[in-house]
């Protein structure tokens, strides 16, 4: 990566204060694949400045104006967007098609709904003789994940800058190459110098920094829940509004009257999908309980079915996870969940055979997973699905709701009104109903442990303005 050891900020690509470096490991060989720069706070110092600089501009420019600039970035997003896919493959091991159609398609589609978000957003209310107006929050300060890059990215940086915000983003440091790869898709479109700004580093160099800043007036972060609250924590000094997408232990309640066959397939799809690594997975599969024989049958069938391999061949379903840390965690909780007594139904611990170099992680299975069993409490982020029985259908919703995370649930019907009457009593920020298409209209985000705030859409729009009333605006003079 040409730009691998500058960060981008006051519209040029600049050469950090600090020194330190950081290799980047590709996850299916175990080889550095790049090295990059590592900030500190210093440099976080100037990307600010650089924003804070660019704000008073950017922040009174006309819709149109903004919409201009947002679909300059979209003609040279579809322009890259090979190179897009290469490097979140070679980064985090998404098998190539995934790549593609999946993980860069998803900040294609997050840009294209914010534009249309913005021609449509209504900013000015006039009530009685007042105005309520909606105004850019200030700099923002995005720290975004290894484990959907592009998504993330633009579901921050593309309302931060149709709301009229500057920004200062810190990527993910396991995972940067793809946001080297939008910094110069930015560059490419001519965004104003300062209003975008992206600085390199680890947790502690950079997103504190970030998070502690006095002229950040606003942090937004999608990471585990231990980073949601260290960052709140730091940012709660100066009283800067904080936005947080984080943790997820999804439930995925089958109901009686679901074609059962074909929801549990569905659930090991969902689960196993990205390999395993998506906040929101149904890693919960909730069965009736005179069902669980059945569900490990027909779920022990289906994860046996995918082709895992090197992320470069076209018919790879299942790529690494992204490090050995991600591996070596993934590999504690499976040992977990066997000493803990669940049923081992396919998979367990150790590499597959044949992929023995590379973080791969076997497709696993358990049955008879009991609630206060550790794998059925923890965020496990790898291809590893845990079944549990209820009783009846309050049981299931108990079951579901007993976890300090709420970002997502599934229910299975055959009876659409019986699922959205479950749907209802589900606390999570998402519920899919019979494995209804994703769409990035959806607000997106959590209860509990999970987060505050919502992305996505107008709903991630607002949360980047301010609401400003003025008394008095109608009146006559």
């Amino acid at each position: 990566m040409s730009h691998a050891l500058q960060f981008y900020y006051d519209g040029k690509w600049i050469a950090p204060v600090s020194t330190a470096t950081l290799d980047v490991i590709n996850p299916a060989t175990e080889t550095v694949c790049a090295t990059i720069a590592l900030g500190n706070a210093e440099d976080v110092n100037r990307a600010v400045a650089s924003a804070r600089k660019a704000f008073p501009a950017w922040s009174i420019t006309s819709r149109e104006e903004r919409l201009s600039m947002l679909e300059r970035i979209l003609t040279v997003y579809k322009k890259r967007s090979e190179d897009m896919a290469q490097a979140i493959s070679l980064e985090m091991g998404s098998p190539i098609a995934r790549a593609r159609d999946s993980q860069t398609w998803a900040g294609m589609a997050h840009l294209e709904e914010m534009i249309s978000t913005l021609k449509r957003y209504v900013f000015d209310e006039p009530r009685g003789d007042m105005l309520i107006t909606r105004e850019p929050v200030g700099i923002a300060g995005l720290i975004t994940p290894w484990n959907w890059p592009m998504n993330q990215i633009m579901c921050k940086v593309a309302p931060a800058l149709a709301a009229g915000c500057t920004l200062v983003m810190k990527p993910s440091e396991v995972a940067p190459l793809s946001a080297l790869v939008f910094s110069e898709i930015i560059d490419e479109a001519g965004l104003p110098a300062g209003v975008y700004n992206m600085v390199n580093g680890d947790g502690p160099g950079v997103g504190e920094a970030i998070a502690r800043h006095p002229d950040i007036d606003m942090v937004s972060i999608t990471g585990s829940t231990r980073a949601g609250a260290a960052v709140a924590k730091l940012a709660a000094d100066t009283i800067k509004r904080v936005h947080q997408e984080l943790g997820g232990k999804s439930p995925n309640i089958i109901l009686p009257d679901a074609d059962f066959e074909d929801a549990v397939k569905r659930g090991v799809k969902g689960c196993f999908s990205n390999s395993g690594q998506s906040c929101d997975a149904p890693t919960r599969m909730l069965v009736p309980r005179e069902k669980m024989e059945q569900a490990m049958a027909i779920a022990k069938e289906m994860a046996e079915t995918f082709k895992l391999g090197s992320p470069t061949d076209e018919n790879t379903q299942l790529g690494p996870v992204v490090s050995n840390i991600q591996f070596e965690r993934i590999q504690a909780l499976i040992s977990k969940g066997i000493e803990e007594g669940a049923t081992l139904v396919t998979g367990g611990l150790g590499k597959p055979e044949g992929l023995e170099t590379g973080y791969y992680v076997k497709p696993t299975v358990f049955g008879n997973v009991e609630p206060q069993m550790t794998i059925s409490r923890e965020e496990i982020f790898g291809p590893v699905l845990s079944i549990l029985a209820y009783d009846d259908e309050n049981h299931a919703i108990a079951i579901a709701n007993d976890t300090p995370y709420g970002l997502a649930a599934y229910v299975q019907s055959g009876d659409l009104t019986h699922a959205r009457s479950v749907a209802r009593r589900l606390r999570a920020g998402n519920v899919n109903i019979n494995g209804a298409a994703w769409t990035v209209a959806a607000p997106f985000g959590g209860y509990g442990q999970s987060g505050n705030g919502r992305e996505c859409s107008d709903f991630g729009l607002t949360d980047f303005l301010e609401i400003k009333a003025i008394i008095g605006f109608g009146a006559a003079e």
